[in-house]
């Protein structure tokens, strides 16, 4: 047995802890290491040239290498020994970095052994190893998409446009996910149902994709080239293919009025109803949850789709990869009691203006204070409500909150010109392309923007909202009242992604977002082969970014 036994220095990552010449000698004299290099980039054209030549120079018949993730290299290193003629799996990789001289930057000693203790314990490994041979199997081409959001509508598209067959899977009665229920979308204010919807409507009629609405997923087995997924689609209690989305017929008859949750809460609905005017399928769907079992719909319907037998159905097929696109959920404003949100009626958070705003949201696109329903004279946003806050488990930034508040307020200063609108911020966070013009564009507009956190929001004697906030430009402690109040919440983590990374065995971040593999050179690979990441189940993304 003939062990090559490459250090890599990595910089100075690893040699400015670790002693690399002390380690060198100490691993030179281990029984069956035939030679010892220092290199300074093991990944580099230098490292690597290195390796093969010692490969047929010294006959090493095995080969160890101290340097960074295998997750990052040792494709690389394997390649090296293809070349080279010996067997790829007689290679070793050793992370000195990540578990050792980046742990133990203070502890010098400490590290320098420990790294010696991992190489051993790599050596003895290497004598263990026996050249494996790959095999070749079926692997399925399908692919499972996880969710209807804008992210995962644009992996289905480009993926069945390419000729392969996509399944997707989403919770909601509906596919399109929280872009569908925005008014616009920044920098260019277009209308975002009106880039949505056709894209929407191409996933329905698409011929390399089976749509299942209203589902779960309840199991996903196997690996990369063979996933076996089962889940369940939930009655809707409306046959797809009879209705005709003449959802007025039946709604009209029914006597239960419920919160609509497409609105935030803001309008009503029915126990059966359409989600949104351009909901895919365009099909009403009956909350089993509040419905009382009448029958009126099943009366007014005339294409007589309503069934009320209708049982959860399971579903099953196998896959070659999968795609997570779960999306986020907005962080619940309650968690900040000192906004009042809950409390006061007149504290928004930034979701619920979208739906304001909407032509087709409960107040028809008008702005109103939900106590008095008149139009503010005044409204305020408060940022990073839920971001960049350690009091509740999220120190970072959302991405999306500073230009959706900008948005918005835009879109009040051009329907109500004569409201003044300030916008109080942490800082403004406007990195994107045409997002600095956007903030430029604000503030000629005459959104005042005030640098500093809002304390707290109470009522004064005359029962009006008094903002108690910093100003930190004027260096001031200040009061001021507003008839609206805009939270700008940030994202959390879909409900759903934390049953779907416990089914794919998927690794979290400590912000509870699922983890990419490298974020640069793969951005959206899991850890686990042949399962993908999209759009803000990383992590928080505007909508360019999600489906870039």
């Amino acid at each position: 047995m003939r062990i090559g036994v490459y250090i890599c220095h990595c910089g100075l990552n690893i040699a400015s802890v670790i002693n690399m010449d002390a380690l060198h000698e100490k691993v030179e004299q281990m029984e069956g290491v035939t030679l010892v290099k220092d290199i300074q980039f093991m990944c580099s054209d230098v490292g690597q040239d290195a390796l093969m030549d010692d490969i047929e120079e010294h006959d090493i018949d095995r080969v160890l290498v101290a340097a960074c993730t295998p997750k990052l290299h040792e494709n690389t290193f394997q390649k090296v020994l293809e070349r080279a003629g010996l067997n790829t799996y007689l290679l070793e990789i050793v992370n000195i970095r990540e578990q050792c001289s980046w742990v133990h930057m203070d502890h010098h000693d400490m590290a320098t052994q420990k790294a010696f203790d991992l190489i051993k314990m790599g050596i003895a490994k290497l004598s263990l190893l026996e050249p494996l041979q790959i095999r070749k199997t079926k692997a399925n081409k399908d692919v499972l998409v996880i969710g209807g959001g804008v992210a995962g509508i644009e992996a289905a598209l480009t993926l069945a446009d390419s000729g392969t067959h996509v399944y997707m899977v989403e919770k909601e009665p509906t596919i399109g996910g929280k872009m569908a229920l925005l008014n616009e979308v920044f920098p260019t204010n277009d209308c975002s149902i009106c880039v949505l919807a056709p894209k929407m409507t191409d996933v329905q009629n698409h011929p390399n994709i089976d749509l299942f609405t209203y589902s779960d997923i309840k199991d996903i087995s196997g690996s990369v080239g063979n996933f076996t997924v089962k889940g369940i689609q939930n009655p809707r209690y409306v046959i797809i293919d009879n209705c005709k989305g003449c959802i007025d017929e039946c709604s009209r008859v029914c006597p239960v009025d419920i919160s609509n949750p497409f609105d935030s809460g803001l309008g009503k609905t029915k126990a059966i109803n359409m989600p949104i005017p351009q909901a895919i399928p365009q099909t009403a769907f009956i909350n089993s949850d509040y419905c009382v079992g009448c029958g009126l719909c099943k009366q007014a319907c005339p294409a007589d789709a309503i069934d009320f037998n209708m049982k959860e159905e399971e579903f099953d097929f196998t896959v070659g990869a999968v795609i997570v696109a779960t999306g986020y959920q907005g962080f619940d404003a309650k968690r900040k009691e000192e906004y009042g949100y809950g409390v006061f009626p007149d504290v928004l958070t930034n979701m619920e203006l979208e739906r304001l705003l909407n032509a087709s949201g409960p107040t028809r696109g008008k702005v109103v204070v939900p106590s008095t329903k008149e139009t503010p004279k005044k409204v305020a946003f408060i940022q990073c409500v839920g971001s960049r806050d350690e009091t509740v488990g999220n120190p970072y930034c959302s991405r999306v909150c500073c230009m959706s508040s900008m948005k918005n307020a835009q879109m009040i200063k051009e329907r109500y010109p004569d409201t003044e609108v300030t916008i109080h911020y942490i800082d403004i966070r406007a990195a994107g392309e045409m997002y600095e013009e956007y903030y430029v564009r604000s503030q000629l507009m005459g959104i005042d923007f005030i640098r500093g956190k809002v304390a707290e929001i109470q009522i004064d004697t005359q029962g009006k909202m008094l903002l108690r906030y910093e100003d930190t430009l004027e260096c001031a402690v200040c009061e001021e009242n507003y008839d609206l109040v805009i939270l700008a919440t940030g994202m959390e983590p879909s409900n759903t992604t934390e049953p779907i990374a416990r089914t794919l065995n998927l690794t979290k971040r400590t912000d509870r977002f699922l983890s990419i593999a490298h974020p640069k050179m793969r951005p959206v690979d899991a850890h686990i082969n042949g399962v993908f990441i999209a759009g803000c189940a990383s992590g928080p993304k505007e909508i360019q970014v999600s489906i870039a």
